[in-house]
């Protein structure tokens, strides 16, 4: 069985906001910039436990870890590792106050 990748609302809706922006300039960089986030999460959801341990103070979080998208390495996939793959909470820009969208 593949791992699974599950992507919470959130995650969707980051995910579309980036794409919209990123696209406004370049339409084929938008494009390579949801192949490359579905790339990593493909690779997170096989070796979860890849991406670096975030520190936040909110206990739901404890298990977050987060891993750079290639090729957009300001935009950060936050994801939960579960039993079967990963859990993608968040694809959030860098520049973003990350402890205001976490707490």
């Amino acid at each position: 069985m593949s791992p699974t990748i599950h992507r919470r609302p959130a995650a969707r809706l980051d995910l579309l906001q980036h794409f919209v922006y990123i696209g406004e300039n370049n339409l084929d960089a938008a494009r390579r910039f949801l192949t490359a986030t579905q790339d990593a999460c493909k690779a997170l959801a096989r070796m979860p436990r890849m991406g670096a341990l975030r520190d936040f103070d909110n206990p739901e979080w404890a298990e977050l870890r987060s891993w750079p998208v290639k090729g957009f390495e300001n935009f950060l996939i936050f994801y939960l590792p579960t039993p079967t793959g990963i859990d993608v909470v968040r694809v959030v820009h860098g520049a973003q106050d990350l402890r205001r969208v976490f707490e």
